[in-house]
């Protein structure tokens, strides 16, 4: 792995507006600098690049956004494309694509945050396309915030993926609060051997709402996708879920939501499943419901609030 420049990074730190600074550190553990290739986006520009002896990140040339090409054998490194939207009135979108070459071993991190001041609105969305080649291994990780005061702040991601022959994508997303708007859309598509797993993790209060949508085509023998949604809607908030699992070959799939209410909030929940091979083993689970009493009475018996109890619970729920 290459050692941090820290002459880069200190330029670079400078460079940034502070609110970048805050944004980065909550949505990819920013801490002044970052060890590896990146990518930084602020307010629909690049505002920082570097790239690695087996990482290159090069601009499309027909759209915004970036080609990042992972070299074949890879193992160990990291790297980081976040984006930042700083104030109202930007409507960011980009275009990122993953190209992950053979027997690879990675971590993405890719989060985005928005923040408002004028009462302006805001909005980020990325769309993002993982190409990954035989017996290569990702791990995604995606985190979402909003921060500010007025103005609608909306971060709608949407991820293609496209997993060759058994390789593997592990994604961890979430949702970590202040977003008013968010369509989640995300669909693959799995070769033989190869396999998807997905943790999602939501949070959304007041009147903000977000939509999840899953679409996974297991196409080889042996593919297998284990997805898994927990949720919390608070106040008069709203969440709708929905993922569509197809076995098309001798396959296993999974797919799990479970919600908390609070207040006067809403979810629906619709998972699917469609076997078109008798060899297609696909399961499927939802559960929507509030915060046990007994589980509030339990942690008061500690000394903590009603309040404090409710925050621990679901602080524990999505961990």
């Amino acid at each position: 792995m290459n050692e941090p420049n820290n002459e880069l990074n200190n330029e670079l730190n400078n460079e940034l507006n502070k609110t970048t600074q805050r944004l980065l550190e909550l949505v990819s553990d920013w801490k002044g600098s970052f060890d590896g290739a990146y990518n930084i986006r602020e307010n629909g520009c690049s505002a920082g690049r570097k790239s690695s002896k087996n990482i290159k990140i090069e601009s499309k040339k027909d759209k915004p956004g970036l080609d990042i090409f992972i070299a074949p054998g890879t193992s160990g490194e990291t790297v980081y494309i976040p984006a930042c939207v700083t104030h109202g009135g930007v409507d960011d979108l980009v275009y990122n694509d993953f190209h992950v070459g053979r027997d690879a071993d990675v971590l993405i991190v890719a989060g985005c945050g928005v923040h408002t001041e004028n009462g302006e609105p805001a909005r980020h969305n990325g769309i993002h396309r993982f190409f990954l080649e035989e017996g290569s291994r990702v791990k995604y990780e995606e985190k979402h915030v909003g921060t500010g005061g007025a103005g609608i702040k909306s971060i709608d991601p949407v991820t293609e993926i496209h997993l060759g022959r058994n390789s593997t994508l592990e994604m961890d997303t979430s949702q970590i609060g202040g977003v008013d708007r968010t369509t989640r859309e995300t669909t693959a598509t799995a070769d033989e051997g190869a396999r998807l797993i997905i943790r999602e993790r939501l949070l959304t209060d007041g009147n903000q709402t977000a939509d999840t949508v899953f679409k996974v085509e297991l196409n080889g023998e042996n593919s297998g996708a284990d997805i898994v949604s927990r949720s919390v809607a608070k106040g008069e908030s709203r969440q709708t879920y929905t993922s569509d699992i197809y076995g098309n070959a001798p396959c296993s799939g999974h797919s799990e939501c479970d919600a908390i209410i609070d207040g006067n909030a809403f979810v629906d929940a619709a998972p699917k499943l469609c076997a078109r091979h008798p060899d297609a083993a696909l399961i499927h689970e939802a559960a929507i419901g509030k915060i046990a009493g007994e589980q509030i009475l339990k942690l008061r018996t500690l000394g903590l609030t009603e309040e404090e109890a409710e925050a621990k619970i679901i602080e524990g729920f999505l961990a």
